[in-house]
């Protein structure tokens, strides 16, 4: 997956790069209904109060003493039973299967939820002691009592180390269990040759570190013997790894269907065979001439017409029958006139726009464009009065927060300070999660920091004292997983998880935190922050259901190495709310990850930044990819670019994107008496939405953990209220 998330992190800025290349998570692959039930408002906060769920992300260590009492002393059965597992699990995982034991015995029958993973965990321990005949006669049971259970892989798995034919019954019986992926790898090393094992990893092992050459393995050695369905499966593996071109070389051999058709042309164009596309997209626009894919066919047909009355032609087909696309299309039409000098018949189409498609993106962007182009030319008035038409009619617009925002900033500049109140006021309510509620929160006189304060802030974190529930999944795959049991639930998760295509909302959400809790933040950050991408209505409203609780929020916000975090902003005078905030968007908390430029680990550290700020702390021995050494030499340049800059964190977060002698050319160009006009002015998009994207997480995470600023938003946004009342 290295691949993929090197191509993701270009992406973090705000790049278009994103919407064309997503996976299965991607903006095309949304045709269907959503198959699951509406997802009701307190969803996510399922399970009720338990003290051991809230020592799940406790270490084992701090743990172990009052998990001992609560396994005699908790108030309910199933805490007890909680208890035992999860000290057991700990003790297994610190080589005492001897202690566990006596905590297992029994306990599938007192805990028939886990009543499988009781077995596998009693297994383990038995095997550790030494005692294996115990443990193949508990495997045995396991296998006998729980047969269709995905924990008999793990049956399957220990059986088979000495008797072949269970590891074959687990790779025909559990193929998506890691066990079986641990089984199908296996093999492969002792022998190349077996195509049914290649296609059990490109179908379920779409995420292992090497999977390309694998699938190139199988298109060059075994074509003549893949099925279409084959192919898709292949076609798949390619487009989440980003291979873009090979996933469409795939995808033309699977199974004809929109999604499918769409793909391969797409794949061939960002693989830039160009007129394979081409043909491609007309043969999608013939086979499935109603799909939404289509409308997003002819836009691309559009753009590799060979002339402009081609072009012009498939972007009529698209404004008469698909009226998604309809504003896209009628833009890009009246751009191909305007440089025909046609100026009068482009304006009348987007005149067209704003009449007919007046709810548009892109009708909100054409307001915005020419709110601007007024703003540059002194006037505020006519600037304001096009943002206030975003207002009305496109709310909720990705350009609507920004739009109010300046609403009330071009109205200070008019002299009409409760006007500047009520537009601050407004962005507070209606986007409460933006960074634009941030800046209007510090307008307004609220403890929350501004640009030339921000990093000696010191806010409080209260976290929820419990995980936020699963919205699918077994309710063993929930128990686990509230319990911390990361890499069970997230096994049995596996073989559940059959609709990876086309998920449910609720299975998309799912499958989020349950890569969170595996450390796959990168995935798993992606997985809830797409949802926004959804497009039928019965979607959409389960995905505003499901942004109304203060689960989905966390887990989008969440606070892995908080340790080292804290230990080092404290050390460096730093924020630690703005390191994690900036870590969430150099890497999204993936410790490994490069980028492709070089830079290293959370704090994306380019290795010769590294090498001067070791130099200057006299630090021999790092590792930029070791989360303890990268945030050291991380916070330290953060520092740095603070003291540059008189500790004004916009250009100290600006300058550590986009390097200091950037930022003093601007600042010499720009000005600094507004800094959010500076802000606006930043030549660079990917530094300005970087600025936006690090001081927005900031607010964030202030908003969803801090109580004094959750309280005073919960005060003025009936939205930030819902989610403050599903705190528990």
């Amino acid at each position: 997956m290295l691949k993929r998330k090197r191509l993701f992190l270009l992406t973090l800025a705000g790049s278009t790069l994103l919407v064309l290349t997503a996976g299965w998570v991607s903006k095309q692959a949304w045709t269907g209904q959503s198959q699951n039930a509406a997802i009701p408002s307190q969803a996510i906060s399922t399970a009720p109060p338990s003290e051991v769920l809230a020592l799940a992300e406790v270490a084992p260590a701090d743990r172990a003493n009052r998990l001992l009492e609560l396994t005699q002393q908790a108030q309910t059965d199933l805490d007890r039973q909680r208890a035992r597992y999860l000290l057991a699990s700990d003790w297994i995982e610190q080589n005492q299967g001897g202690q566990a034991l006596p905590l297992l015995q029994g306990l599938e029958r007192d805990y028939p939820v886990l009543a499988a993973e009781v077995l596998a965990k009693r297994a383990q321990a038995e095997a550790a002691t030494g005692d294996r005949a115990a443990a193949q006669a508990t495997w045995q049971t396991l296998l006998r009592d729980h047969a269709e259970s995905p924990v008999v892989a793990e049956a399957l798995y220990g059986l088979g180390q000495t008797e072949p034919q269970y590891w074959d019954q687990a790779l025909a019986q559990f193929p998506a269990h890691p066990r079986s992926i641990e089984i199908a790898q296996t093999r492969l090393k002792q022998n190349p040759k077996q195509p049914q094992l290649l296609m059990v990893l490109a179908r379920h092992g779409v995420d292992l570190e090497g999977i390309e050459s694998l699938l190139n393995q199988l298109k060059q050695d075994y074509a003549a013997q893949l099925t279409p369905e084959d192919w898709q499966a292949i076609g798949f593996a390619y487009w989440e790894n980003t291979a873009y071109g090979q996933a469409g070389a795939a995808y033309a051999k699977a199974p004809p269907s929109a999604l499918n058709l769409y793909r391969a042309a797409r794949g061939a164009q960002l693989g830039e065979r160009l007129k394979d596309a081409k043909a491609g997209y007309l043969a999608l626009l013939q086979a499935f001439p109603n799909e939404p894919e289509t409308g997003l066919a002819l836009l691309r047909l559009a753009d590799l017409a060979d002339n402009s009355a081609a072009a012009i032609g498939y972007l009529d087909q698209a404004i008469e029958r698909f009226p998604e696309q309809a504003p896209e299309a009628l833009l890009a039409k009246s751009k191909r006139l305007q440089a025909q000098n046609s100026p009068d018949t482009a304006l009348q189409l987007r005149e067209t726009i704003l009449k007919q498609y007046g709810n548009s993106e892109t009708a909100a962007e054409m307001r915005w464009e020419q709110a601007e182009l007024l703003d540059q030319q002194g006037d505020l008035n006519g600037a304001w009065a096009w943002a206030k038409q975003i207002i009305d009619q496109n709310p909720d617009s990705e350009i609507a927060p920004k739009a109010s925002f300046w609403i009330g900033k071009w109205a200070t500049q008019l002299g009409q300070q409760s006007q500047a109140q009520s537009a601050y006021e407004y962005t507070l309510s209606r986007y409460p999660e933006s960074y634009y509620a941030w800046r209007s929160a510090s307008l307004l006189g609220w403890d929350v920091g501004d640009f030339s304060t921000l990093r000696t802030k010191l806010p409080q974190v209260v976290k929820q004292p419990q995980r936020p529930g699963l919205l699918a999944g077994s309710e063993a795959v929930n128990e686990l997983y509230q319990l911390g049991q990361d890499r069970e639930a997230h096994a049995r998760w596996q073989v559940e998880f059959t609709n990876r295509l086309k998920p449910t909302v609720a299975e998309q959400f799912t499958d989020g935190l349950l890569r969170l809790g595996m450390g796959d933040n990168l995935d798993g950050i992606f997985m809830l922050s797409s949802l926004d991408w959804r497009e039928p209505a019965g979607e959409k409203a389960d995905v505003k259901a499901l942004k109304q609780q203060v689960g989905y929020w966390q887990s989008l916000y969440p606070f892995p190495f908080e340790a080292p975090i804290k230990q080092w902003s404290d050390q460096r005078q730093l924020n630690p709310m703005l390191v994690t905030a900036l870590i969430r968007q150099e890497s999204r908390f993936e410790a490994q990850i490069e980028s492709v430029a070089g830079a290293l680990g959370l704090m994306q550290v380019m290795p010769e930044t590294g090498e001067w700020v070791a130099s200057q702390i006299g630090l021999k021995d790092y590792n930029l990819t070791n989360p303890e050494d990268n945030i050291k030499l991380g916070t330290w340049y953060l520092d740095y670019t603070h003291q540059e800059y008189d500790n004004n964190s916009l250009f100290a977060v600006a300058s550590y994107n986009a390097g200091p002698g950037s930022v003093a050319d601007w600042i010499d160009r720009f000005g600094t008496s507004d800094l959010d006009r500076f802000v606006e002015k930043i030549p660079f998009p990917e530094t300005r939405g970087y600025v936006e994207s690090v001081l927005g997480n900031y607010w964030n995470y202030l908003r969803l953990y801090n109580p004094e600023v959750s309280q005073q938003l919960a005060a003025v946004s009936k939205t930030h209220a819902a989610i403050a009342a599903t705190k528990r």
